[in-house]
């Protein structure tokens, strides 16, 4: 299925004529005997990351596979993930990673509103899906595990052929469907085609995404974050890292002894690396190029990376639906770095007010931007995709972002308060709303609001506001407790607090400026 309104992306200034696929395939001709993957003790040649490309590719193509199809992977990252990732699009499918964090109820609502005709499950993520995915008609490979209901991964691709084959990818054909997360309604998916990947190609070289690049990547592959330095690693025929789980210290260790030149991570994942003991006695001098994005890595953060973590530090502000990007070359604007950069060649960004014009000069307004990377779309979803765009006065289609924010004398994009009630905790997107519907949904609740209040762990984490009932007799951590036991572990609610009443507009809006005001105005004290 694809989204009906037609989003043509202004073409970057050398537009894309081949396909990652075909790139990776020439890759592994050109040097089988290269290291491709490292998880671990694990580690692949090109050579072998091919013909396991092809074995994913030959089986899913048995299994009746068609052109676009959408393919669900639940799993940490590793070597079999990377596989997959490749596989499935060597195949003409399209890739469908679901997060790990999401809830049971949202999983469902995902694979049902996708259509997705088969799912590759990892043994710890088993329980999220194991009491409706059975039930449901798409074929189920387990990756490491043995179970009645699934059939085994090594099994099904030991039986699949070693050759190429050599699917036709059209550029306009779906690459990948990445969903937001949520409990209440049908989470939104986001369909990125081939040519927008192949698009994002043109960053490879000027990022030194070359032959003798290793790049470690420790956020997960179900999050744009990480297919965005996940993908031009390969592209560039290099080597990627990958961790299964995030740990500080362990990052160091694999950053020292595998002599790591790039790497992507997100603000918290910066504070937890950089507040390592003995962060100092690590050898990072390989270190080429730190990326940051999934939300604005503070200044502090930023001028301590700048000062003790070698390698340059580039910052990226910019959305999983696409459009406009900036750029910030940190160590290159020492005096700027209270914001996000400025904005990415072929890109463009304007600022809106509430009623949709563009506002003056150095005033606040809603982000929109276009760039040659944008999606087709929300998947299935027209009504939805329609809401998000804003067009000038020359009827261009630029993306509404939610965010506020303002450009300075200079050119730099400086963020403020967020138009949306999304709380961006460990780099991860939580709606508000989301979580606002479950409180509400409890009997003893009468009003409730969710906002983000600063922590140390997360940047970010999500406090439940609630007025209870007169007659309850339950208390805010009884609330809490049913709360997170319906709740996805990124969205779980940090706290609930009590109140007598919830501030409000004349037009009946919660006041969430008001709300989060007293938690951020400490951070500044």
């Amino acid at each position: 299925m694809k989204p009906m309104i037609q989003i043509t992306p202004p073409p970057p200034e050398t537009p894309p004529t081949e396909t990652i696929v075909a790139r990776i395939r020439a890759n592994a001709s050109a040097h089988p005997e290269r290291l491709a993957l490292v998880c671990g003790d694990d580690r692949m040649t090109w050579g072998a990351f091919d013909q396991r490309i092809n074995r994913v590719a030959n089986s899913l193509l048995q299994a009746g596979l068609k052109k676009g199809d959408n393919i669900a992977i639940l799993s940490a990252n590793s070597i079999p993930y990377a596989e997959l990732f490749m596989g499935i699009l060597r195949a003409g499918g399209c890739v469908t990673p679901l997060s790990s964090m999401a809830s049971p109820d949202a999983l469902q609502k995902m694979l049902t509103d996708c259509a997705a005709t088969t799912i590759f499950v990892a043994e710890q993520y088993l329980d999220l899906v194991a009491g409706f995915v059975t039930k449901m008609p798409i074929n189920r490979i387990a990756l490491d595990f043995m179970h009645p209901d699934f059939a085994d991964y090594d099994t099904t691709l030991a039986q699949a052929a070693t050759a190429d084959p050599m699917i036709d990818i059209d550029l306009s054909y779906p690459f990948n469907l990445i969903y937001s997360s949520g409990t209440t309604g049908t989470p939104k998916g986001i369909l990125h085609n081939h040519w927008m990947r192949a698009a994002q190609m043109e960053r490879v070289s000027p990022n030194g995404y070359d032959d003798q690049a290793r790049t470690l990547i420790s956020t997960p592959l179900y999050s744009n974050t990480t297919i965005v330095s996940f993908v031009p690693t390969l592209f560039g025929g290099s080597t990627v890292h990958l961790m299964p789980k995030f740990d500080a210290r362990a990052y160091l260790q694999i950053a020292e002894a595998d002599a790591i030149t790039h790497t992507m991570l997100v603000p918290v994942q910066y504070k937890r690396i950089m507040d390592v003991a003995d962060f100092d006695s690590f050898d990072l001098s390989s270190m080429r190029i730190k990326f940051s994005t999934s939300a604005p890595l503070r200044a502090d953060v930023k001028i301590d990376v700048l000062a003790r973590f070698p390698g340059k530090l580039i910052e990226y502000y910019g959305l999983t639906e696409g459009g406009g990007v900036t750029v910030l070359v940190a160590d290159e604007n020492p005096t700027k770095l209270h914001s996000v950069g400025k904005v990415a060649p072929g890109n463009e960004i304007r600022l809106i007010d509430a009623q949709s014009h563009e506002v003056p000069a150095g005033q606040v307004g809603e982000i929109c931007g276009r760039g040659p990377t944008m999606m087709s779309g929300y998947f299935g979803r027209d009504d939805l995709t329609a809401d998000y765009i804003w067009r000038d006065g020359a009827g261009q289609v630029y993306f509404r972002s939610g965010d506020m924010g303002s450009f300075d004398a200079d050119g730099f994009l400086v963020l403020s308060d967020r138009k949306k009630d999304m709380i961006i905790s460990g780099g991860l997107n939580i709606y508000a709303n989301d979580l606002e519907l479950v409180l509400l949904d409890d009997l003893d609740v009468t009003d409730a609001a969710v906002i983000g209040v600063p922590s140390d762990a997360w940047g970010e984490t999500p406090l439940g506001l609630v007025v209870l009932r007169e007659t309850a007799i339950r208390t805010g951590a009884n609330i809490l407790a049913d709360a997170n036991a319906r709740l996805g572990k990124s969205q779980r609610l940090s706290g609930v607090e009590l109140r007598n009443a919830l501030p409000r507009s004349t037009i009946g809006k919660i006041l969430k400026k008001d709300l989060r005001a007293p938690y951020w105005a400490k951070e500044t004290t």
